[in-house]
């Protein structure tokens, strides 16, 4: 029989979370940082020892102790998957970027926002109540496959050393188009066709006719004739369209952007106000489908860890380590030193 190995200490390798709603990427991932630098599955215990009686260990110092990044950011709107790197895990992050990965988006109908989904402002509001469920479903075929897609002006993409979103905030017209993108929807299903029955509602921060103007400048280097004023009275007392759906798509994919496209294809207009990114790579919010997927850490569990740590088990670790162990994907290193209890 072959001789079966622990995995030793410090680790390095992969895991994912299941994010919240709300929170930027960057501010989940600080929040874990914190931890896993206090960790003795991550950190030496010789140099966790060391830096006892220097402020807890919680300064500069320990911050720096252990490299972590994450495979592909969440809007703060989103929520799911996650992807951890850490140590030589970082590396592999890279993988993450590139794989399929899964969604699921609730779209409202009638209104564009800045930003393609509920926490941006008004950019103009359209007729929606021609829309039927069938009409969606049969309009979805034109976005299955291989398609292109342009990127959100009011987005982080840089053209010239400059985020597009300041092009638009300013009125300053862009150098030139924004680059399409070829992207892969695998599959794209309607899943739920809300009507109005729902509690959405259009975001209440409106752009103004000075915004309306500059973002018509900045797009009219783009686009001929581009529609950032308002087709009908935004006030009414029926509230507007919505309905869900499910997409298997390649990295680099904007579901943003699908939405935002779709409700122009429907002679309307739309933006996202739910996303949950249900999988991606091996990395899944639901039960694993085979061995080699891995389910997400609760953020609840590490919501619980920054209040308060807790006692460790039978082995020293505590729930947050535990959890983690569970679900960790390993990347073996050469420095490894102790073997996992």
């Amino acid at each position: 029989m072959p001789k079966v190995t622990s995995p030793r200490l410090p680790l390095s390798g992969l895991f994912a979370i299941y994010k919240p709603s709300g929170p930027t990427s960057m501010s989940v991932l600080e929040d874990i940082k914190k931890l896993i630098c206090q960790s003795p599955l991550f950190v030496e215990r010789e140099k966790l020892e060391t830096q006892q009686g220097r402020r807890h260990g919680k300064g500069r110092r320990a911050k720096d102790r252990v490299k972590i990044g994450q495979g592909g950011t969440l809007d703060p709107l989103a929520d799911g998957v996650l992807v951890i790197g850490v140590g030589k895990g970082t590396k592999r992050l890279n993988e993450f970027l590139d794989c399929v990965k899964e969604y699921r988006t609730t779209a409202l109908l009638g209104c564009e926002t800045d930003s393609y989904d509920s926490e941006g402002a008004q950019v103009r509001v359209a007729p929606w109540r021609h829309i039927t469920k069938e009409a969606v479903e049969t309009m979805l075929e034109r976005f299955r496959g291989e398609i292109y897609q342009t990127p959100p002006i009011f987005s982080a993409l840089k053209m010239d050393g400059k985020p597009l979103y300041e092009y638009a905030r300013s009125g300053t017209p862009l150098p030139r188009p924004i680059e399409k993108r070829k992207v892969i929807v695998h599959s794209l299903e309607l899943v739920s066709w809300l009507g109005s029955d729902h509690n959405y509602r259009w975001p209440e921060k409106r752009f103004t006719i000075g915004e309306k103007e500059a973002m018509a400048k900045a797009l009219g280097s783009m686009e001929k004739d581009p529609v950032v004023g308002d087709e009908l009275d935004p006030t009414s007392d029926q509230p507007p369209a919505a309905f869900a759906l499910s997409m298997k798509v390649s990295g680099g994919t904007y579901v943003r952007s699908i939405v935002h496209d779709l409700g122009h294809a429907l002679g309307s207009a739309a933006h996202v106000v739910t996303l949950t990114r249900l999988r991606q790579g091996r990395f899944t919010t639901e039960a694993p489908e085979s061995e080699q997927d891995k389910s997400c850490v609760p953020w609840e569990v590490f919501e619980r860890a920054k209040e308060n740590e807790g006692e460790g088990d039978e082995s020293g670790y505590r729930e947050w380590e535990r959890e983690v162990l569970d679900r960790f994907d390993m990347v073996e290193s050469k420095n490894q030193t102790q073997d996992v209890p």
